[in-house]
């Protein structure tokens, strides 16, 4: 079998693992030099803890199974299960945690409430002031601004994998084909569109009411730490923006613990993740309403570094570089992923949110099955 590949990114890029791990050649086309959406702008985490419960976990789950699998094939994709830690400092935050770990699936999460003590033997870095953690041992992280050249370069060494970069498919010419901006038809026996945030041009035409949104977000970067800091590390302010912890006590923290005002503005929560050169990477504001802006804000910078100074009990490092990125997400959130066959042949696979790094390899794995590759 042949399949043609559209989009770059970390999702499009597990298709075409999928494809060849399964004796298959991939033609993978992008139409920039490298893939510069979301795939590199984001914290590289393998988040499980999070994830809403029955399908949504179950991919995850599946994923951070494929990701260490891979992992192992491809070193260069770093790897690490490292875990999470999401410290919390009040009562409400307290009760939040506390009722995450009466979920059903808590031990398949790898969730423990650990004292202020029992996180810094975890994470010795946490040298700041809270009361107690909620602990993920099944979270993990790679390394995202380098994962897809590592992962292409496995690829390219089968013989089945060719990449043609700076080449936008503008047309679908019939069954399993589809034209780029250089005249090229490429013919095979499937297309994967898997065009991330770019929902415009041919995915517009394709599917003019496609229930996907797009979401913008601000992240930034530090020299390094001059320490490891071993664990991702999550704030309370994630218990209200991932499904996991929807419960009676997170009603009692959001109706009785305002966010910082500039978190509540701006939609944040603290994520951060320690990079394999000793950098932070942290993050993040949510921005859903179009158009969005072209600048980035300073004042929600300026909490991260306080939440994450906080925590850390010391000076966040110099701050390197600071940048927005687009991702897309279903208008149902519910859905992990919206997979839709546009044309004979043609398969749209796009919509995951914040979740594509996480679950990317299953995602890619069901598409696989589903078509019967």
């Amino acid at each position: 079998m042949r399949v043609i590949v559209v989009g770059g990114g970390v999702v499009g890029t597990m298709h075409a693992w999928q494809a060849v791990q399964r004796g298959h050649e991939v033609v993978q086309i992008e139409r920039e030099a490298e893939a510069r959406g979301a795939s590199l702008r984001n914290f590289g985490q393998i988040w499980v803890s999070g994830r809403a419960g029955g399908e949504e976990i179950d991919t995850a789950l599946r994923a951070r199974e494929l990701w260490e699998r891979i992992g192992a094939e491809v070193p260069g994709l770093g790897f690490r299960a490292n875990g999470s830690l999401t410290p919390v400092r009040t009562d409400r935050e307290h009760a939040v945690a506390e009722a995450a770990l009466a979920r059903p699936d808590a031990a398949a999460r790898g969730y423990e409430l650990v004292t202020a003590e029992e996180a810094r033997q975890i994470n010795p870095a946490l040298r700041g002031a809270f009361e107690a953690a909620l602990w993920c041992e099944r979270d993990a992280a790679v390394e995202p601004r380098t994962a897809q050249l590592h992962l292409r370069e496995a690829l390219q060494a089968t013989g089945r994998y060719t990449f043609l970069p700076g080449r936008e498919v503008r047309e679908v010419t019939g069954p399993a084909a589809v034209r780029d901006d250089h005249g090229d038809v490429h013919r095979g026996d499937a297309v994967v569109l898997a065009t991330g945030a770019w929902l415009s041009g041919l995915v517009r035409e394709l599917v003019p009411d496609l229930p996907v949104r797009r979401v913008r977000l601000q992240m930034m970067q530090t020299a390094p730490l001059g320490e490891r800091l071993t664990t991702s590390v999550a704030d309370a302010d994630s218990f209200r923006y991932y499904p996991a912890y929807k419960s009676p006590a997170l009603d009692a923290l959001n109706a009785g613990q305002d966010q910082a005002p500039t978190a509540a503005a701006h939609k944040m929560q603290l994520l951060m993740v320690q990079r394999r050169d000793g950098g932070l990477t942290i993050g993040d504001t949510h921005e859903y309403e179009h158009p969005f802006a072209f600048d980035t804000l300073e004042d929600p910078y300026e909490h991260l570094t306080g939440v994450v100074e906080g925590f850390l009990g010391r000076p966040l490092p110099r701050i390197q570089r600071r940048w927005a990125g687009v991702y897309a997400q279903c208008t149902d959130t519910t859905r992990v992923v919206h997979r839709q066959q546009v044309a004979d042949g043609v398969w749209l696979v796009t919509g995951p949110g914040g979740r594509g790094m996480t679950c990317s390899p299953a995602i890619a794995e069901t598409t696989a099955n589903e078509l019967g590759w």
